[in-house]
């Protein structure tokens, strides 16, 4: 009898970390997603669109990275549009452009938002500069800018490197940047140790700068072996989809009508 208590409390555990996972990251109305180049942004911006998705919302993405020929938004437009979400891109003749071709479909996405409106921007302040462009569209709507940090990356393994990094977005996209979201990673390399490292440098930088830590993602393939209960705020389950061409991305999980 004695030997099912720790089979019992070990079942507890798993259904307590499970239920963490769960946490929802309530995020709607128009959410812009920045960083600098390398961060990790465009796949926290796809994921998080599947997250909401799942969730019975209503998502629009659109992919507004007019500085990095590869890892954009446009590249899951595929299992995106599957799923019900709709990809907002350049004009067809201009997908493979390197060029800084802005859809004029964007302005009046934001300005008819859906329940949830996902704006993946170019890294760096470059990348943001688009931002400044809709400036008008963004007139008295309600919205988040959220800075995707990897503090496994240059520039940002340092909170002065962060806030530098966030005030030239916000200089160059005349927009505040009002939260953040972790995302420590070295892609296949990762170990729990970097997403607890991580997650202690993201709430630091969270105190620190004033601004909310929205949530922080781990790899699903990583998740088995993180404690998510040492968290207090949401985790993302990143499903990888922006990889080498030697690579395949991991097909989206399939969720019961149920959750």
């Amino acid at each position: 009898m004695q030997a099912i208590f720790p089979l019992v409390a070990r079942r507890a555990d798993f259904f307590s970390i499970i239920n963490h996972r769960m946490v929802e990251i309530n995020l709607t109305g128009i959410v812009v997603v920045v960083g600098n180049y390398g961060s990790g942004k465009t796949e926290v911006s796809i994921n998080l669109a599947v997250h909401r998705k799942r969730a019975g919302v209503d998502v629009r993405i659109a992919d507004l990275d007019l500085v990095n020929p590869y890892f954009r938004t446009r590249e899951a437009k595929g299992p995106l549009s599957e799923m019900g979400i709709e990809v907002v891109l350049p004009a067809e003749q201009y997908l493979q452009a390197d060029l800084p071709i802005l859809s004029p479909v964007v302005a009046g996405m934001i300005r008819r938002s859906t329940e949830l409106t996902l704006l993946d921007v170019g890294g760096d302040d470059v990348g943001a500069t688009v931002l400044a462009t809709l400036e008008d569209a963004f007139k008295n709507k309600p919205m988040r800018v959220l800075q995707v940090v990897n503090p496994l990356r240059p520039f940002t393994e340092t909170v002065a490197g962060c806030l530098k990094v966030r005030k030239e977005i916000e200089q160059a996209a005349k927009l505040t940047v009002d939260g953040i979201i972790g995302n420590a990673n070295l892609i296949d390399e990762t170990s729990a140790d970097d997403i607890y490292n991580g997650y202690e440098f993201v709430s630091r930088l969270s105190e620190q700068s004033g601004l909310s830590l929205e949530f922080i993602t781990i790899a699903r393939e990583l998740l088995p072996s993180v404690d998510t209960r040492r968290f207090s705020c949401p985790v993302l389950q990143i499903e990888r989809q922006l990889v080498p061409p030697w690579k395949k991305a991991l097909p989206f999980e399939k969720q019961s009508p149920s959750g």
